[in-house]
């Protein structure tokens, strides 16, 4: 089994699956007799096995340091996800790199609702895991 197979291995499920689907309260008024809930992702199976996977390989591989993915994207020049990576491109991203990436997304599901999601639906997740998979 290569290094990052246990990730990679996601590639072709995750290009047939739905990945997930907000959920947004209809039904409740707002009162305090019937709060709204508020809106979350309602993860598809294999999403949510993904990122077990992802807290896996991290404690599994911890000379990788992937806790510290803030600051292993920062040395190297990302600052804002892949919003800091001109088109997209990771050709030039180590593995390391590429996973501290992966690691910020799915922590930033804590704090941002849909953060996983929105990177799954822009293809993003897809080319991450395309690019360690080219780097075993």
């Amino acid at each position: 089994m290569s290094q990052f197979e246990s990730l990679t291995k996601y590639i072709p499920m995750l290009r047939e699956d739905h990945i997930g689907e907000w959920v947004i309260d209809q039904e409740n008024d707002g009162t305090a007799e019937r709060p709204i809930q508020m809106p979350f992702v309602n993860y598809s199976e294999t999403v949510r096995h993904f990122i077990e996977g992802v807290y896996t390989f991290a404690e599994q591989h911890q000379e990788l340091e992937l806790i510290r993915y803030r600051e292993i994207l920062k040395e190297n020049g990302i600052e804002g996800g892949l919003n800091g990576i001109e088109n997209g491109d990771l050709s030039h991203l180590n593995a390391q790199c590429v996973l501290a990436l992966i690691m910020g997304v799915v922590r930033a599901e804590r704090f941002s609702e849909g953060a996983i999601f929105n990177f799954f639906k822009s293809g993003n997740m897809l080319k991450c895991l395309e690019r360690l998979d080219c780097l075993e």
